[in-house]
C-alpha cells in the first residue's frame, strides 16, 4: 500500500489543479490564500530545551512602575459603604419606606423591603470635601492622600465567590493570589524576608482560609507567608537552643548540598526547588525577621499614630505598624487581614459597626501618614476594602442589620501613582448599584499591574491547554481616572 505521509501542500495543490472545474479554482484558490495566511503568521514557538527556573531575586518590570510595594488592608466580612462612604440624601428622605426596586438578597428569610438609613452623619473632610462618615475620624484627616472608588462591583453575592474575584481574578477558587503574581513577576529587593507576607487576625482565618495567600499553579516558591498575631508570629522559625550557632550552620550546609544533589537529578520539579529555596530563606529569616517584627524600637509618637495606646486599636495597629516596617525593608506585598466575617453585620450594625471602625480607622490612616513622612507613600500603593458592601435595606427587623451588597461598594486607595482628594463613580440613588464609572474586580486588577509597570495582558504563566493570566481573558480595562 503507498504511503500518502508526503502528501503536503505541493502535492495538494497539484490534486486541487489537477481537478479542472470539478473541485474547481474556487477550492484552489481557498488553499492558496489559507496557505499564505499561515505564511503570515508569527513563527511557532520554539520548545524549551531546558527547564525552567524560578526564583525571587528583584526583576524589572517592562514599563516604568509608579508603585514598587502594595499594602492590602482586606476587610473581611464587607464593611457597608453606606454607612461609611457614600452618602445617600434620597435614602435619608425615604427612610422606613418600602423599596420598590429589584434587590437579590443573599438571606431571604430574614429579608425586608423597608430603607434604613445611616445612623450616623457624613461631613465633608480634607480641601478636597471629600464626604466621609463620623466613624471614620481619621481617614477623614488623610483624606486628600486617598482616593475612594464608590462604584467597585462583583456581582458575586457569596462572600467566598466575591473574595476570590478581588483576590485571584475568578470566583473560582485554586488560583494564584494577587501578591502570588505580584511576587512572580516581580521578585523582591529583601532575600532575608519573604517577597508576600500575610498579617493575620487574632480572631481567626479569613473566609477561604489559607487560600487568601494561595500561589494557586504558580510554583509554590510565591506563596505568602502567614505571620501570626501573637508570638512566636513565625511559627518555628528559631532553632532549640542546642542547634544554635555554627551547630546550626553545618547542618544547615550539609542539608543544602544534598538537597542541590537531588534537584539536579530532577529538574524541573518546582516544588522540590521551592522547598529548597524556603529552607535557605528560613535560615536567613531567623535574624531579618525577629528584627523587622519588632515594633519596640519605634518611638511613643509613631506608637501613638498607630493608635497603640488604645486597647481598641492596639492590635491592628501593631500589624500596620509592622506591614510598613516590612515594607520599609524591601518586602513586595504584605496583606493585612481582618478575622472571619468580622465586618458582615447582618445584625446588630448600630453596636457593631462602630466597634469595628475604632479598631481599625486610626491605624489605617495611620499608616497613609507614616508611609508618606517616610517618602514611601510614593511607591507604596494601599488598599482598604471588602469583598463587597451592603443592602440599603433593613435585614433582621429585630436587631437590625444589612445583607450582602456585590452590585455596588466602596474601597480606597492611596500612594504608588493614584490621585489624592478624589473620588471615583457612583452607585444608584439607594447605594445598590454602581451606575457611573463602575470598577470590576478585572479592572481593578488591571489597574493595579500598570502601577506596578506590569501589562495585565502579557504577565502570564504557561499551563496545560495555554498560557493563564490574572484577568486571564476577561474585559477589563485600566481606568485611567484614578492615575495621578
Amino acid at each position: 500500500m503507498a504511503s500518502n505521509r508526503g502528501f503536503g501542500c505541493s502535492s495538494r495543490r497539484h490534486f486541487l489543479a489537477s481537478q479542472g472545474v470539478g473541485i474547481g479554482s474556487l477550492a484552489l484558490a481557498w488553499m492558496l490564500e489559507q496557505e499564505r495566511a499561515t505564511a503570515r503568521q508569527e513563527a511557532p514557538r520554539k520548545p524549551t530545551l531546558e527547564p525552567p527556573t524560578y526564583d525571587l531575586l528583584p526583576k524589572a518590570p517592562p514599563s516604568p512602575p509608579r508603585a514598587k510595594a502594595m499594602i492590602c488592608l482586606f476587610m473581611q466580612g464587607g464593611p457597608s459603604h453606606l454607612d461609611l462612604f457614600d452618602p445617600k440624601p434620597e435614602l435619608v428622605r425615604r427612610h422606613g419606606s418600602v423599596f420598590d426596586g429589584e434587590i437579590k438578597y443573599d438571606n431571604a428569610g430574614q429579608a425586608s423591603s423597608k430603607l434604613f438609613a445611616p445612623p450616623w452623619k457624613f461631613r465633608r473632610r480634607g480641601e478636597c470635601g471629600m464626604e466621609l462618615s463620623e466613624l471614620l475620624p481619621g481617614l477623614g484627616e488623610v483624606a486628600d492622600d486617598i482616593t475612594l472608588i464608590r462604584s467597585m462591583h462583583t456581582g458575586v453575592n457569596n462572600h467566598g465567590q466575591s473574595i476570590s474575584a478581588l483576590n485571584t481574578g475568578r470566583i473560582q477558587r485554586g488560583r494564584p493570589t494577587l501578591g502570588s503574581w505580584i511576587s512572580y513577576a516581580l521578585g523582591t529587593e529583601n532575600q532575608n524576608l519573604p517577597a508576600y507576607c500575610v498579617l493575620t487576625d487574632p480572631g481567626g482565618l479569613p473566609v477561604l482560609g489559607v487560600e487568601n495567600w494561595s500561589n494557586g499553579w504558580l510554583p509554590s516558591l510565591y506563596q505568602g507567608t502567614a505571620i501570626r498575631p501573637t508570638e512566636p508570629r513565625i511559627a518555628d522559625l528559631d532553632p532549640p537552643e542546642h542547634y544554635e550557632g555554627a551547630v546550626q550552620r553545618r547542618f544547615l550546609d550539609y542539608l543544602g548540598a544534598i538537597n542541590r544533589d537531588h534537584l539536579a537529578g530532577h529538574p524541573g520539579e518546582l516544588d522540590l526547588a521551592a522547598r529548597i529555596s524556603s529552607y535557605e530563606l528560613a535560615a536567613r529569616m531567623q535574624t531579618a525577621a525577629s528584627e523587622a517584627l519588632d515594633v519596640s524600637g519605634e518611638s511613643a509618637a509613631t506608637k501613638a499614630l498607630y493608635g497603640l495606646d488604645d486597647p481598641e486599636s492596639r492590635e491592628f495597629g501593631t500589624r500596620c505598624l509592622i506591614a510598613r516596617r516590612l515594607i520599609e525593608r524591601g518586602v513586595r506585598f504584605v496583606q493585612i487581614c481582618t478575622g472571619n466575617q468580622d465586618w458582615d453585620h447582618h445584625g446588630n450594625i448600630v453596636n457593631a459597626l462602630p466597634k469595628m471602625c475604632r479598631r481599625v480607622d486610626r491605624p489605617s490612616a495611620a499608616l497613609v501618614r507614616d508611609l508618606k513622612t517616610r517618602g514611601l507613600l510614593d511607591e507604596t500603593l494601599v488598599w482598604w476594602g471588602g469583598e463587597m458592601g451592603r443592602l440599603p435595606v433593613i435585614q433582621n427587623e429585630q436587631n437590625i442589620g444589612r445583607d450582602h451588597n456585590t452590585y455596588g461598594f466602596s474601597a480606597w486607595m492611596a500612594g504608588g501613582g493614584v490621585k489624592g482628594g478624589y473620588v471615583h463613580g457612583a452607585t444608584d440613588e439607594f447605594g445598590h448599584r454602581a451606575v457611573e464609572n463602575p470598577v470590576s474586580h478585572a479592572d481593578y486588577h488591571a489597574t493595579l499591574l500598570h502601577l506596578f509597570g506590569l501589562d495585565h495582558a502579557r504577565l502570564s504563566f504557561p499551563r496545560p491547554g495555554g498560557e493563564a493570566s490574572l484577568v486571564d481573558g476577561q474585559e477589563a480595562r485600566i481606568v485611567t481616572e484614578l492615575l495621578a
